[in-house]
């Protein structure tokens, strides 16, 4: 078997386009895996250079105009360019980062390159802007379009429908997922790959659109003439594979073997902190998993052999590595099959009919306080807890996992229609949060409405029979003193 070969499950033509076998290069057009190493689109890219002889050329395109674009977004995705920029370096492909200051300069550049391309090849990622991105582009090319999905360790067309719950998925996951484990995506595709150099880009392409200034654009007001959202701050945690190899690291070596016991606590900070890598593909599950499997000692002969969808037993780990496998892989991947199959995901309309008729039976209940959005944005209520959890969202872009859920939660307590929580939840995860816009973030906000949940009694004013959070039990059962010190009232 050709090493570089990528399982035909993970590839689809966007367009009916030929290759043009007479290009210049070939294109990889990286906007989902922006990783050098444990990216399936990548080896497909490069597999495509090497049976057609060309140069590899990667554009890295990170566009101003996408829903939500803001200093953090930005800071964050251009932080993991200056890592690529420097995994590049001195291999045998191009790399041209590109970060547009006008609204379809990104696509204008992608599509002169293609004329020269032999073909293009891209990430596919189900959710966001990228699905119709993608399509958009495939009709614009004159080459073929290919998409390549690296998303998580199993394929996303494996499925042929949503799965409705965790425990359905964890079931066909655990019988479909040991064919795929041994065809994961190579470390580092370009390791002993020979490839014709492109020793520069025409000059007319690179005086219209030149390539990214990184290091100024990382300096202190370096995003201040781009038209995007400046009142959103950079993270103080830089983003790029090499903080995400970081975390990774001290998750494994100092948190793991108190995950399954503590995780929930705020005070023990036991979360791996890796969703957002993950959401800007800085870093892949596949990497995760092999890294976490050779600290486990773990082969695949070691799999239960039984599939009735358990949390923990199946893998053959640690305690602690199963519970952080059952959210890496079958909570995070069960979000991916949602957006792969029900286009509506971020809808009201898409909750389970049981939800959505139990919010609608109360959705007349009086609320013991409506809040503003401006008033939720800014942590104005009369929650300590709640705007603790919402200030440490505002300053650092992320939010403990278990208080994620009971932000959720006090917001459809707070608001006057279900449909108006949900509105304000997307908004406020959607702006502030580096995870935001992800699948597995949506899959948390969905899940406080009732999605992969079941009916709780006995029924509640506001909520009915969807599961029921307060603050008060939540400061019941968890650590908070050091967090709520951190993040609580002035």
């Amino acid at each position: 078997m050709n090493r570089l070969q990528v399982p035909t499950i993970r590839l689809r033509a966007v367009n009916d386009r030929p290759i043009r076998a007479d290009g210049a290069y070939v294109l990889y057009w990286m906007i989902a895996a922006r990783r050098s190493g444990w990216n399936f689109a990548l080896q497909q890219a490069v597999a495509r250079a090497v049976a057609l002889d060309r140069p590899l050329l990667i554009l890295e395109t990170l566009r101003c105009d996408y829903p939500y674009a803001s200093d953090r977004l930005h800071r964050f995705i251009i932080d993991g360019m200056v890592d690529n920029r420097r995994a590049f370096a001195d291999r045998p492909v191009h790399y041209y980062p590109f970060v547009a200051s006008l609204a379809d300069d990104d696509q204008q550049l992608l599509l002169a390159l293609a004329e020269q391309a032999c073909l293009v090849i891209s990430d596919d990622f189900p959710a966001f802007i990228v699905p119709q991105m993608l399509a958009d582009t495939g009709k614009s090319l004159s080459v073929r379009l290919e998409a390549v999905d690296g998303n998580g360790l199993l394929p996303l067309r494996l499925a042929d429908h949503a799965y409705p719950s965790a425990y359905a998925f964890r079931r066909f996951l655990q019988k479909s997922l040991p064919a795929h484990l041994l065809t994961a995506p190579l470390a580092d595709p370009l390791a002993a790959t020979q490839l014709p150099p492109l020793e520069s880009l025409p000059a007319a392409i690179v005086r219209r659109w030149p390539a990214a200034d990184l290091d100024a654009l990382r300096r202190d007001g370096g995003l201040a003439d781009l038209p995007i959202d400046h009142s959103v701050a950079p993270a103080p945690a830089g983003g790029g594979s090499t903080a995400a190899d970081e975390r990774l690291d001290a998750f494994l070596e100092s948190r793991l073997d108190r995950y399954a016991e503590l995780r929930n606590h705020p005070d023990e900070e036991v979360t791996s902190g890796l969703s957002p890598y993950l959401h800007f593909g800085q870093i892949a599950s596949h990497a995760i998993f092999a890294t976490l499997s050779e600290r486990e000692g773990w082969s695949p002969d070691r799999l239960g052999p039984e599939c009735r969808g358990k949390r923990s037993g199946w893998w053959g780990l640690s305690l602690n590595a199963e519970a952080f496998l059952d959210q890496l892989v079958t909570w995070r991947e069960l979000g991916f099959n949602m957006c792969a199959f029900a286009p509506d995901y971020r809808d009201y309309a898409s909750l389970p009919e049981w939800a959505r008729k139990t919010l609608e039976a109360r959705s007349l209940d009086p609320r013991p306080v409506c809040y503003t959005l401006a008033e939720l944005e800014t942590a104005r209520t009369d929650d300590p807890l709640w705007n603790a959890a919402q200030r440490q969202l505002l300053t650092t872009g992320e939010m403990h996992n278990y208080l994620r859920m009971l932000w959720g939660k006090k917001i459809l307590e707070w608001s006057p229609r279900p449909q108006e929580a949900l509105r304000v939840m997307l908004e406020l995860n959607d702006r502030y949060a580096l995870d935001g816009r992800d699948p597995n973030s949506c899959s948390g906000i969905f899940w406080c409405l009732g999605r992969y949940d079941r009916p709780w009694g006995p029924t509640r004013p506001i909520f009915g029979s969807i599961r029921y959070m307060s603050s008060e039990n939540t400061r019941r059962k968890l650590r908070l003193n050091r967090y709520l010190q951190r993040w609580g009232d002035a």
